[in-house]
């Protein structure tokens, strides 16, 4: 991340079963677009599970149902968004798609992806999180009304979607940071994706936009796809209104060591929203970073890096640079705490951007790093630092990041 069809109609146990197939016997495609021709990386290449059997002389055929399924903190898969339709081999998912409107009766389509509702997290399959409670402070909620029908009036906050996105790397032997970077869609100052329903308990969702001022007639023509990104956000696959549904890619991280899945639906920076592919959504700078495991903090860590190891095909391929020069479709980011892992989940996640000093370089100390741990150890052993040497630590930005699933 930064700085940065789904079959409907399957039962979710059959989707969490081919899940779990798809990536013990065969692993996931990412999208081609930044790898070789002829080389399209999986799941389990990029550091998503294996089929257990390696090793041994028994087929995956013998081998029990994750344990997951009897509780979920143990090894998985697991779906956490179980709003969601997770197809792993597409690496997409599929959402409710909502319609709501402005109080000039500007169209406002958008999603839920979490909430400080624990109650309803539970009944709509969305993620709880009790710490966005904490992101009510001046300028980082917009307010909405529920009306008679069931829809959401929004009072302020509006998202442009018709920049094109673009990015140019830097130098060869240093792409990141980009040389330019311009995101795809940019919400105006009061735009914020958090939403507190003033007249329905209070409670707090996150619920990004994903088209604004569109009729439903301009979005049913991506139904099957192909959709156009100057009127939706750019990580949408396909949208029907008929089908009240919307399909995006997601990327995948990890959490403690476990590979998970998640999408970016909006960054306070614009290069971090760009190579997000997300929205520029400034409003999130009102929101405190910095402090994310203290009290009334409404963020978690997150710790992505500039200067990662590069090559299509390395198996320790990590961080901002092999996106740039298209060794790698995301850049494998480190999350603190996710649902069944931690109590402390946000989908707002606080940027911690390393940098690999020349040190760890030349002792071939630099690998990927998959748990938070790990990553604060070679931090704490000067291997890690911030960028340009400065302290390590928060970057000053916000990505908005629902988690989708966990792979082990």
């Amino acid at each position: 991340m930064l700085f940065a069809h789904s079959g409907r109609g399957r039962s979710r146990f059959t989707i969490l079963l081919s899940t779990a197939v798809a990536l013990m016997v065969f692993g996931a495609a990412f999208p081609a677009s930044a790898q070789d021709d002829d080389a399209t990386p999986s799941v389990a290449q990029e550091g998503g599970p294996v089929g257990s059997n390696v090793g041994t002389e028994i087929g995956i055929e013998y081998q029990g149902p994750p344990p997951s399924g009897f509780q979920k903190e143990l090894v998985g898969p697991v779906e956490l968004l179980r709003a969601a339709e997770v197809d792993v081999d597409a690496m997409t998912m599929t959402l409710p798609l909502y319609e709501g409107r402005m109080a000039d009766g500007t169209a406002v389509w958008y999603i839920l992806t979490d909430t400080t509702d624990e109650a309803n997290a539970n009944a709509l399959g969305l993620n709880h999180s009790a710490k966005l409670a904490y992101a009510d402070v001046p300028g980082a909620v917009r307010s909405a009304t529920l009306e008679s029908d069931l829809t959401l009036t929004f009072e302020s906050g509006t998202v442009d979607f018709s920049p094109e996105r673009a990015v140019e790397p830097g130098p060869v032997d240093a792409p990141f940071p980009p040389a330019s970077a311009q995101p795809g869609s940019v919400g105006d100052e009061d735009y914020s994706p958090l939403v507190k329903i003033e007249n329905a308990g209070g409670h707090i969702y996150n619920a990004p936009i994903i088209a604004f001022g569109a009729s439903a007639d301009d979005l049913s023509a991506f139904c099957e796809g192909d959709p156009d990104h100057a009127v939706v956000h750019d990580r949408v696959v396909s949208i029907c209104p008929d089908d009240a549904t919307v399909t995006f890619t997601f990327v995948l991280g990890f959490s403690f060591a476990r590979p998970i899945v998640y999408i970016s639906f909006e960054a306070s920076d614009p290069i971090a929203a760009t190579l997000e592919e997300s929205t520029f959504a400034p409003a999130l700078e009102n929101i405190q970073v910095g402090f994310d495991d203290g009290a009334f903090s409404a963020v978690e860590r997150l710790f992505s890096f500039a200067n990662g190891p590069t090559g299509t095909g390395n198996p320790q391929r990590q961080g901002l640079n092999s996106v740039l020069d298209g060794s790698g479709t995301g850049p494998l980011n480190v999350f603190g705490g996710v649902p069944t892992i931690a109590l402390d989940y946000s989908p707002l996640w606080d940027m911690n951007l390393g940098e690999w000093t020349q040190e760890a370089i030349d002792d071939d100390y630099r690998s990927r790093m998959s748990d938070e741990f790990q990553v604060l150890g070679m931090a704490n052993g000067g291997y890690i630092t911030g960028p340009d040497g400065a302290d390590f630590g928060s970057s000053g930005i916000i990505i908005n990041c629902p988690i989708v699933m966990r792979l082990l």
